[in-house]
């Protein structure tokens, strides 16, 4: 019987499993967990890559088994170093009885030793430059001299493996993409055509669909792992980020839309008909018989821009009215004014 098992539960595996079965629990939990895909979550992304990090490696699981997390990552209670009796095994923590505190870039560093998000979606073959082979040949990784008792596993890796593309992330290239008012009302899918820099040199064009949810404000960033130019071993991450055309008629304030009437002077003290297409196509027909004073408003609710966070629910359409003053009156339109006003 074990401990605990909250890190094969994180995992999704049995206490049992293999060196195999954690391997493809991994590839699953780090996907779906990732911070740059829709379904990340950084501090479980952290959390699955800590798991694996003691899981996968023989000594540290045994610990973990026997004595739980905290005794796994090496922090050792007082007056209970870990020390096996006759014959028995002897576990050896960091001096103070701290071990190294498990980090997002330690997290990050392990998933890039399985060759990011290209290795996992094809089933964890390494890339050419891993020293690792893409995790294919570790073995749980337990008979790795020297790794079992290391603090901080893969993250710090001190007395191990020193390789600086461990522990740098790719770079990463701003690009904009530009939407329409409806395009981003209504959602929309935009297709990019790059053309990126190869291992060798060579060029190569490639098309990448950009999906708009709708009611995404302008500055909302999308990031494509791996698909700029290959560089320093590795490839740029592109993030997109959001743009908003100027609109004929509306403009965005937050979920609200607002668009300004313009009325003649005759029009706001006599009454006005005028009808306005909203962005889903559906018209609104404006139409007063009193005065309407300048700079006034109409609000429309439910007739804004969707809230992403909120499906279903919209801002409000707000209407300003703005009212086109004659600059000069002649003799005859000074007296009427007089005479219409003079009671």
């Amino acid at each position: 019987m074990v401990k605990e098992t909250k890190l094969y539960d994180l995992l999704g595996v049995s206490p049992s499993a293999s060196d195999a079965e954690l391997k493809k629990a991994y590839r699953k939990q780090a996907l779906k967990y990732h911070p740059d895909k829709p379904t990340g979550n950084e501090e479980k992304f952290k959390q699955v890559g800590e798991a694996f990090e003691i899981l996968s490696d023989a000594d540290k699981r045994e610990v973990y088994d026997q004595y739980g997390l905290e005794a796994a990552r090496g922090n050792a209670p007082a007056g209970n170093p870990f020390g096996g009796g006759a014959g028995g095994p002897q576990f050896n923590f960091s001096s103070g009885g701290r071990g190294h505190q498990f980090s997002s870039d330690d997290a990050f560093n392990i998933f890039n030793q399985f060759g990011g998000f290209e290795g996992l979606f094809s089933n964890g073959g390494g890339r050419g430059g891993s020293p690792f082979g893409g995790m294919g040949g570790m073995g749980g990784m337990g008979g790795m001299g020297g790794m079992g008792g290391m603090p901080g596993g893969f993250g710090g890796m001190p007395g191990g493996f020193q390789s600086s593309s461990m522990s740098r992330e790719p770079e990463v290239v701003d690009l904009n993409v530009s939407a329409t008012l409806e395009e981003i009302y209504n959602g929309a899918t935009k297709k990019m055509k790059i053309r990126r820099r190869g291992p060798s040199g060579q060029t190569d064009a490639k098309i990448l669909e950009i999906k708009l949810k709708p009611g995404w404000k302008a500055g909302t960033k999308l990031s494509f792992p791996n698909e700029g130019d290959y560089k320093d071993g590795m490839r740029q991450t592109l993030r997109f980020i959001l743009q908003e055309k100027p609109h004929p008629q509306f403009t965005r304030d937050g979920n609200n839309l607002k668009s300004v009437v313009k009325l003649s002077f005759k029009e706001s003290l006599l009454g006005f008909s005028r009808e306005i297409a909203t962005l889903n196509g559906r018209k609104i027909h404006l139409q007063k018989s009193s005065p309407t004073q300048p700079g006034s408003t109409s609000v429309y609710p439910n007739m804004g821009m969707p809230i992403s966070k909120q499906p279903g629910q919209y801002g409000d359409l707000i209407i300003e009215f703005k009212v086109d003053y004659p600059i000069t009156l002649n003799d005859f339109q000074k007296r009427a004014i007089m005479e219409a006003f003079e009671k």
